[in-house]
């Protein structure tokens, strides 16, 4: 099937980087606060298009957060989407419902 991806965190570009075989084949964009963190953008290289890029940068973001004890913010269009085909990362969507009222 090819080079497994490989995603490490990138914090100094504020990103999920997915790399195959060395080369950056896409990243994930997001804005972190202390607790949350808004998945902004998501953008696969057309030359690694169709090899799980996506997905793999979805996962492993989604999954280093959960482990951080974050929750997010599905932004993007396509987090917002694999969340939706994935059902056991919907726990990790923020609740907008604030518990402080006037």
């Amino acid at each position: 099937m090819g080079e497994e991806v490989e995603v490490v965190d990138a914090p100094g570009a504020n990103r999920y980087e997915a790399r195959i075989g060395g080369e950056l084949a896409g990243f994930a964009q997001y804005v972190r606060s202390p607790t949350v963190v808004a998945f902004i953008h998501t953008e696969v290289d057309p030359a690694y298009e169709g090899r799980g890029v996506g997905s793999a940068l979805a996962r492993a973001g989604l999954d280093a957060e959960r482990a951080a004890g974050h929750q997010v913010v599905p932004v993007c269009p396509f987090v917002a989407g694999w969340i939706r085909k994935h059902p056991e990362y919907q726990a990790l969507v923020y609740d907008e419902e604030s518990a402080v009222s006037d």
